[in-house]
């Protein structure tokens, strides 16, 4: 369970957002940090298969992320994440399960087993417009592993939490991580300081660190306040 990068690139008319990155994700909690307009999410856009790079490539296996077969084994919860306001929690998972093709039975019994996963049995039957923002990330991120993915890709899921959603969804993740690839991209280091296995640390588009930071002397939201200050 390998998903590679490889010299890769995006380039726009005027900027290159993301300059020849290279890297290797497994199993794991995988942190992307980096202040806002660092690059983030134009990898991860790419990463899914939504961008396609200027140059260098993706692969997870040996399969291009452009494969069918790579769509299959995804997941995406995006920073900007559509919901249907009027649908019930219930309904909203049920909903996804069947574009996944899941049976009625199999898309009954997972929808209940991650709303009990992300801790929303008692709202199941309330409309999605009366949640919480808490609430209505942990219904993306059902959303997001409905399918099983052997990656997950999050794009700063704990914006706007309040600390103890942050808590709860920090938590959350750290426990699907032992399933599968997550790649969790943020610029709050308390996020995924205790989480992450791992760290790519992002500016201008290039990676300027990464590796396993418990390695390392000293802290990490001191460094990157050296870092990132500035930006933040």
């Amino acid at each position: 369970m390998e998903l590679k990068a490889d010299m890769l690139t995006k380039q726009y008319k005027n900027k290159t957002a993301v300059d020849g990155l290279s890297f290797t994700l497994s199993k794991g909690v995988t942190g992307l940090l980096g202040a806002n307009g660092a690059g983030k999410t134009t990898l991860m856009k790419m990463i899914c298969g939504l961008l396609t790079p200027t140059d260098g490539k993706i692969t997870y296996d040996g399969m291009e992320v452009s494969e069918e077969g790579y769509r299959n084994i995804l997941g995406y919860l995006p920073q900007d994440f559509g919901y249907y306001p009027d649908f019930s929690g219930y309904d909203f998972l049920m909903y996804f399960a069947a574009l996944k093709g899941l049976s009625r039975h199999d898309a009954r019994v997972r929808t209940e087993e991650l709303l009990e996963l992300v801790a929303l049995t008692d709202v199941a039957r309330k409309k999605v417009r009366t949640y919480s923002g808490g609430m209505k990330q942990r219904l993306g991120i059902a959303q997001a592993i409905l399918g099983r993915p052997e990656v997950l890709i999050l794009d700063e899921p704990t914006a706007g939490l309040d600390p103890k959603e942050r808590v709860r969804f920090r938590n959350l993740i750290e426990e699907i991580g032992k399933e599968c690839i997550v790649l969790l991209s943020t610029h709050i280091v308390s996020d995924i300081e205790h989480i992450a296995d791992n760290l790519i640390m992002m500016r201008s588009g290039h990676i300027i660190w990464q590796g396993n930071w418990s390695e390392e002397e000293g802290s990490l939201e001191d460094f990157y306040l050296r870092e990132f200050g500035e930006d933040k």
